[in-house]
Formats: structure tokens, sequence, C-alpha cells
């Protein structure tokens, strides 16, 4: 397989142990671990650039600004993008909500209709569920097929001119199918609605060109992608993004401001209020200088390998239930899975004793879970630090639990 072990020397926190075993961190698509490089570059900021940006003509302030603004163009660049065209954000979540709130809440009317699946993560259906109750809107769902893919089959029904949004992820945090994405952003355009690509999951895992998605929204976080929590980034078609109110107001975002009246700076910097996070940008372009580097052909192949050795490995288990795609080209590294009657917390307890790391849960996506009739599952995730001999550890950490929980 494509082999980046070499990588993982990179990564201090891998050195570490947990439990007395060496840690095997399985748990990426939650967040992922730091190399060196982007701990260094924040370091780097704080101790010899401190200062905030555009707004100060001294070196310092000069420096900042470089900095900042120059992380800005890394990771347009990293997606194919203009610069001016990326709004720094404080991660998916927020900038799922700037869309919803600066775009959804000056357009949508009622009767107007947010086209949504039901494997979304909570962040890409909670803003329409509150912009709907604000504009009279509604959601209308798109069901699943029997491997966890969405079932298009009943899009033609479904699309109508009165469908004004069709939101949808690139790839499942929780099964890891990845979304149609070509088919949704051309039903979209087709009736004249906006496309919103939630890519928390899809930007760090594989090559991702704007130009070439056909969206107008895409919306990811840098803290899934090596780089730091507290900042993501908002994409958005020119046109789109003027279209766009701001969120929040106050310094910076601002052009002129009057007694009763203001008007806003240009885009990108009309969506960003305030002081920005600095040093997470300048990591956040670390990030992209990093996987620029490795390559996100090679690292896709690595995860899909990766993945492809997980699924069979975790399919020879008795009494386990993998949920998700089996076929490796409908799917990325996240898979979640049931062990018999036993809890997911329970399972992620025991594994946590080996020092293997796992998410247990309802991933934030409620709504499958009970598409699924399952309260929660454990769910082991994979990135380009990952090697196969923590897939065995994996696996033997799993028949483990069985007997301890009676399974054999």
């Amino acid at each position: 397989m494509t082999d980046l072990r070499a990588l993982r020397a990179d990564f201090p926190i891998l050195e570490r142990e947990v439990n007395g075993h060496q840690l095997v961190y399985l748990d990426s698509a939650a967040t992922t671990q730091k190399p060196q490089s982007v701990l260094d570059a924040m370091d780097d900021y704080y101790r010899f650039h401190n200062a905030n940006v555009h707004r100060g003509a001294h070196t310092l302030a000069v420096e900042a600004t470089e900095m900042y603004e120059g992380a800005r163009a890394k990771v347009a660049g990293f997606i194919g993008a203009e610069t001016d065209q990326l709004v720094f954000t404080r991660g998916t979540t927020t900038a799922l909500n700037y869309i919803a709130y600066g775009w959804g809440l000056n357009h949508l009317k009622a009767g107007d209709k947010i086209l949504v699946t039901v494997m979304e993560h909570h962040a890409n259906l909670v803003p329409w569920q509150l912009i709907s109750r604000y504009t009279g809107a509604e959601l209308v769902y798109l069901e699943l097929n029997d491997d966890l893919t969405v079932d298009v089959s009943s899009l033609d029904q479904i699309l109508t001119d009165d469908i004004a949004i069709i939101a949808f992820s690139g790839m499942s945090n929780v099964t890891g199918a990845l979304g149609p994405i070509d088919v949704l952003t051309d039903a979209a355009r087709s009736v004249g609605a906006i496309s919103v690509l939630d890519g928390a999951q899809l930007v760090p895992h594989t090559p991702v060109d704007v130009t070439e998605l056909g969206v107008d929204f895409l919306a990811f976080s840098a803290h899934k992608m090596l780089g730091p929590t507290g900042i993501g980034a908002l994409w958005g078609r020119a046109e789109r993004l003027e279209e766009m109110e701001p969120t929040e107001g106050g310094g910076e975002m601002i052009n002129t401001v009057d007694r009763h009246s203001s008007t806003w700076a240009p885009v990108p910097h009309k969506f960003e209020a305030g002081t920005p996070p600095i040093a997470e940008a300048v990591g956040f372009g670390a990030a992209v200088d990093y996987l620029d580097a490795v390559g996100m052909d090679v690292i896709a192949a690595h995860e899909g390998e990766l993945t492809a050795i997980a699924l069979e490995r975790l399919s020879e288990i008795p009494d386990l239930t993998i949920y998700g795609p089996k076929d490796i080209t409908k799917r990325g590294g996240a898979v979640s899975f049931e062990l018999g009657d036993v809890h997911p917390h329970d399972i992620a307890t025991i594994l946590d004793q080996d020092g293997i790391a796992v998410r247990a849960g309802h991933h934030c996506a409620k709504p499958l879970m009970k598409y699924l009739n399952i309260p929660a599952t454990a769910r082991a995730s994979f990135y380009l630090y990952n090697v196969p001999e923590e897939v065995d550890a994996l696996v033997e950490s799993l028949h483990k639990a069985r007997k301890l929980f009676g399974l054999t």
C-alpha cells in the first residue's frame, strides 16, 4: 500500500503512551493531530510577530498582516479558489451558519424549500431548521440507499421550483459515505437553487477544486486537516458572497459608520468582524503546506487502502456490524460499527484501556441514528499518519472486548 509511516515522526503526540500502551489514534474524523511544522509556525508568530492585523503601520503589525493574508492565500489555493472568495470563520459550523443567516435569512420566504439529506451532521441541519422557523421555508429530505449512500432516485419528484437551497455533506462523518456532489449541484442549478457543500470530512481527505465542484458554497475546518481548532473557511462564488449580509458587526468589517447606518468592507473582510484568529490562520496555512507537500492524491490513496484493510478485518469479527458502504469507491475512512449488544461507550472504554482512541456516540447525527434505529455507534477513523498495524491493534482489542462481554 501507499506507505506514509515515515510521516509519523512529524507528529509528537503519536510518540506518547496511553494507559501503558503506545497510542493508537483512530479519531481523526473528530479532530486530527498536528505536525511539528504547524506547532512551530504558531509558536513563531506568537514569539516574534505578535500584533493585530490590518490596523497598524509598525513593523509587527505589517508582519502579522502579511502572515494572516498569506495564510488566506494558501488555504484558497488549496481548494483552487480566488483569495478574495475565502472567508476565515471559526470552523465549518460557523461557516454554515454564515450562509444560513447571511444568505438564507435574506432570500428565503414562506413556501421555499431547503433540501437536505438524512446523513447530515447537525451543523448542516440545525441552522436550516432555525432559518425555516424565521422565514417560513420548509425542510425536505433525501433518504438513503441500503448501503447508506444518498438515494437520489426520488430527486425528480422532489425537485421543483420551490427548492431554494440544496445543502449536503461531501462525506458522512458517521458512515464515510460520499455525497453525490455532481448530481445535487446539477439539480440545484436546474431549478435556480443554491448548493451548499459541507466539506468538513471531504476537503481533508481528497483533492478538491472549487472550479470543478460546481457548488455555490463550501465550508470546512482546519482542525480536521492537521491545523488548529477555532478556525475554518467559507468559500463562496463571488456573486453569492455579495448577495450575503454579514452576520456579525463590529470593527474591521466596515467601510463607513455613521450614527444610524454603516456600509460594509469588501469581501472577504465584510464577514470578519473584530480581531481574527491570527495565530490559528498561520497554523492553518502551515497545515495546508504540509498536506500539499505530501500530496492529496497520495493521502487519498493511502486512506483508501487502509480503509479497505480495516473493512476486511472488521468484517471477520463475529457479532460486529459495520454501517456504511462496503465499496471503497463510495466511501472515506470513517468506519462506524456495533459489537453485539455492547454499548458503544463501553467499547470505546475498553479500547482506551489498550491505548486505542475511537469515538462513540451519535456523532452529531441524530436523524441518521434514528434512521438506523440505533442510539449510537463506535467509530474508527483514519488519516495519513495511520498504519496497518493500528488496524491490527483495533481488531485484537475488539476480540478482547467480545470475551469480556461474553459474546464468545
